[in-house]
């Protein structure tokens, strides 16, 4: 589950994380209050605006209706509800948002830590995340911070910095000493950066996150070492424990037929392609994704019914297929292991009826526990469904409906 940068601040300060300090707001007005609250509590008198949305690049990215950034400045009081107003209920379009950009709902109004000083601010990169393949967390820093990794690691993989964490014993100390010593730093910059890394990753621990991504970590010109941006991605199967954490969940940041998918237990993803396929398992989801395109097809959507599928789930994977007009088919595949390919079937027939006026074929691949009986049911019902037995054939199926 992805939350918005001041949330993922508010819960890395909480395990004490030093943070550049803001104040959310939602409207000019209240972005005016939270700059006045700003100054009042840090002394700052220069302002930076951020744009709330689950999308990097918001600095770069531009607002379509008033051609503002995602990330300005004020350098005034006076300038800060005008620079909210150019963002806030704009759609904002970033590198990855793609075209269609996100609403900005909500901004970040924050303190200036680029202040002059005896020495100029530095900017780095640190991220730690799961290594599958080694089975430990990985700590990742750069001195390249502000650059996205992918462009670091392409261009400059030597400065990459990467120190993996057995999870039996946790972070030691030395290994956040490595690092910091790994980035250049020296004296007072050497022992926050120590503090802060050791505090970052009891807070990716201790909130079971999946990943943290601080770019940039700043160490100002006074030599302290604060998060500017932060990126916090966190475990959904853990937030059974984090019942705080769950309830920073932003529905209005995600696809619609995602979030009414979840409240049906379908794990759904929408895609571009123009077949709808509804499968139990995510194993097959994929292999039938394969088979789609080799038809000549592009699946349109990801949809695991789970094992337990029904006439009520297969309903709902129904109606969250239908409302995407790309859709010129629906291909059901279906393995009868937990559940029995006539229960499937009956299931399918008795979704169908429920539902006015389906406009495309559906074909429906049967194959397991009684394909047979299943195949029969479907055949007989008088319904536009059609069955297949094999791959080749369903694929042929999917290739008739789409051309025709």
């Amino acid at each position: 589950m992805n939350i918005h940068e001041y949330q993922a601040k508010e819960l890395l300060k909480s395990y004490g994380v030093r943070i550049q300090e803001g104040v959310v707001a939602d409207s000019p007005e209240t972005a005016l209050k939270a700059a006045k609250k700003l100054n009042a509590e840090t002394g700052t008198s220069w302002y930076v605006i951020k744009a709330q949305i689950h999308a990097g690049g918001r600095g770069k990215g531009k607002v379509k209706e008033t051609g503002s950034n995602g990330v300005v400045l004020a350098k005034k009081l006076e300038e800060v509800p005008e620079k909210a107003k150019n963002i806030l209920g704009g759609t904002l379009v970033t590198i990855q948002t793609g075209a269609e950009g996100k609403k900005v709902n909500k901004i970040l109004v924050a303190e200036d830590v680029y202040y002059p000083g005896h020495s100029e601010p530095k900017e780095y990169y640190l991220s730690i995340l799961l290594d599958r393949a080694k089975g430990c967390n990985v700590i990742m820093a750069s001195t390249e911070g502000g650059m996205d990794i992918e462009e670091v690691a392409e261009k400059h993989p030597e400065k990459i910095i990467k120190e993996w964490v057995d999870p039996k014993v946790g972070l030691q100390g030395f290994q956040a000493r490595k690092v910091a010593f790994k980035l250049g730093l020296e004296g007072n910059a050497f022992k926050e950066m120590v503090k802060f890394i050791t505090a970052l990753y009891n807070a990716y621990i201790g909130s079971d996150a999946s990943q943290f991504e601080i770019n940039p970590v700043l160490k100002t010109s006074d030599d302290k070492i604060l998060a500017v941006d932060a990126k916090v991605n966190l475990d959904d199967n853990a937030l059974f424990r984090h019942q705080d954490l769950a309830e920073l969940r932003d529905l209005a940041e995600e696809d619609p037929l995602e979030v009414e998918a979840g409240k049906s237990d379908l794990n759904y993803v929408k895609l571009d392609g123009n077949v709808g396929c509804m499968v139990n398992g995510a194993g097959l989801a994929m292999a039938t994704m394969d088979m789609i395109k080799l038809s000549g097809g592009e699946p349109a959507n990801f949809l695991d019914v789970g094992g337990g599928a029904n006439a009520v789930t297969v309903e709902a994977g129904f109606r969250i297929i239908l409302q995407d007009p790309n859709v010129k088919a629906i291909l059901i595949n279906v393995f009868g292991g937990i559940v029995r390919c006539d229960r499937i079937a009956n299931g399918v027939v008795e979704a169908y009826k429920s539902i006015e006026n389906i406009p495309v074929p559906i074909i429906v691949r049967l194959q397991g526990t009684n394909a047979e009986e299943g195949a029969k049911i479907i055949d007989e019902s008088g319904l536009k469904v059609s069955s297949a037995i094999t791959l080749k054939e369903a694929a042929e199926k999917v290739r008739a409906a789409i051309t025709s």
